[in-house]
């Protein structure tokens, strides 16, 4: 080893054991494991990985026009449902599978077609929809791959709306179930310009709920051509009998989703610290993601089937359920149980959150921890957990019956549907 590589040797151990009186080793790993992560991922383009699209499927507004005129069809329809392969548990493929199965509870004939960004094959997907979502009837096929002869197609989110922009041909009608404003994913730049140009392709807007609607037309100056009502699960959430020998609900609960920022983590990681402080007797249970390096105690449950989440939700008093864009599925869940969601003001969540057992608070640690607290010290819990299971949203027949209404009057329309004409980028 020569002088110069000695001397820089030594240099390098020097900051190192500088880093390491500064911030002990622990942080000093957790740092230097960072910056050769982030080495290794600009070297090998990891950010090219989390690209939701592939690039020559994406696409742009052209000038206005019209599909292809609508034939005369039978009264069985062939429906094509593109969306991203699903993993057990997820909310937003469960509303839009319900939705799917009520089109098939009419007759008409489905197909999943999934889009899989890296992929072609989707097969090894069909496992966990048939185990998941056993009474889905539907076939599954690739998105990328030659469909077949559909009557109407329909996007799920703003990648798979390039999509059907990309695939769709013919006479078949374009739908777009939105369940969220999904430009607010997305700092203001490209994505977020991808996802808003997407309500704009002249698709038929199916908005899901009342803070949808308002975003398409304040936002994109789009109409949605229906607007579909939140609902519950109610057949799996509900009231139970306490079982004999326990006793009174205690505690709260919280749906951790540490890399969906919309929700709210850190935020609710620094509302959890500051409401154990205020009352440490009330124990913590966490489910969804794993948490690890809370400065104050949990139970994690990890993921959860509905059953046992029913259940955890009967046992417990309080929740802490948020939001920074559309409502979530779960304050109403936890209303059916009689568990009182402690959410983040927003005016446009009360849009379809209107029960006045579930309480809005600041978006602050401190205003969020004082709301649950003011739960968990009601002094009478389970005549309010009753009552506020009365407020719970119904279940989700008004907008099976919506969604099913829009898709088959707009097919029984032999006017096609006027909307912006899409095109691919004119350097693909």
């Amino acid at each position: 080893m020569n002088l110069l590589t000695s001397a820089s040797w030594a240099r390098d151990l020097s900051k190192v054991h500088a880093q390491i009186r500064r911030h002990g080793l622990q942080e000093t790993l957790r740092r230097g494991t960072r910056r050769i992560a982030s080495r290794v991922g600009t070297v090998w383009a990891w950010d090219d990985l989390d690209f939701p699209l592939r690039r020559s499927d994406v696409r742009s507004v052209g000038e206005a026009g019209q599909p292809e005129a609508t034939p005369a069809r039978s009264s069985m329809l062939q429906v094509g449902w593109v969306c991203t392969p699903p993993s057990s548990g997820s909310g937003g493929h469960t509303t839009l599978f319900r939705m799917v199965r009520a089109l098939e509870e009419r007759g008409h004939e489905c197909t999943l077609l999934l889009y899989d960004v890296h992929s072609d094959d989707v097969s090894h997907h069909e496992a966990t929809i048939r185990a998941s979502w056993p009474n889905l009837k539907a076939r599954i096929s690739s998105a990328t791959r030659p469909l077949p002869h559909l009557d109407a197609i329909v996007a799920s989110s703003w990648a798979t709306a390039h999509v059907v922009a990309s695939v769709s041909t013919g006479a078949a009608q374009r739908f777009y179930f939105i369940q969220d404003y999904e430009p607010y994913f997305y700092p203001h730049g490209y994505l977020y310009e991808l996802a808003e140009r997407t309500y704009h392709f002249g698709f038929h807007n199916l908005a899901l709920g009342g803070m949808v609607a308002q975003e398409l037309r304040t936002r994109a100056g789009v109409e949605p051509a229906a607007v579909v009502p939140f609902g519950c699960d109610v057949a799996t959430y509900g009231l139970l009998q306490p079982s004999p020998g326990k006793g009174r609900r205690t505690g709260i609960v919280y749906y951790a989703k540490q890399n969906v920022d919309r929700r709210g983590y850190e935020l609710a990681r620094a509302t959890l610290a500051c409401f154990h402080k205020l009352r440490p007797d009330q124990k913590i249970h966490v489910y969804g993601d794993v948490v690890r390096g809370w400065p104050v105690p949990v139970t994690n449950h990890g993921s959860m089937a509905p059953a046992e989440l029913n259940r955890l939700y009967n046992a417990t008093l309080a929740s802490l359920a948020m939001s920074f864009t559309n409502v979530s599925l779960v304050p109403g869940e936890l209303l059916a149980t009689g568990n009182i969601p402690v959410l983040n003001a927003s005016p446009d969540a009360l849009l379809d959150l209107d029960s006045p057992f579930a309480v809005w608070a600041e978006p602050t640690p401190e205003a969020l921890a004082r709301a649950l607290v003011e739960v968990v010290d009601f002094p009478a819990p389970e005549e309010r957990a009753v009552r506020a299971a009365a407020t719970a949203p119904s279940g989700w027949e008004s907008a099976q019956s919506n969604v099913v209404q829009a898709i088959e009057r707009s097919l029984q329309d032999a006017t096609p549907t006027a909307g912006g004409e899409v095109g691919g980028h004119g350097c693909a």
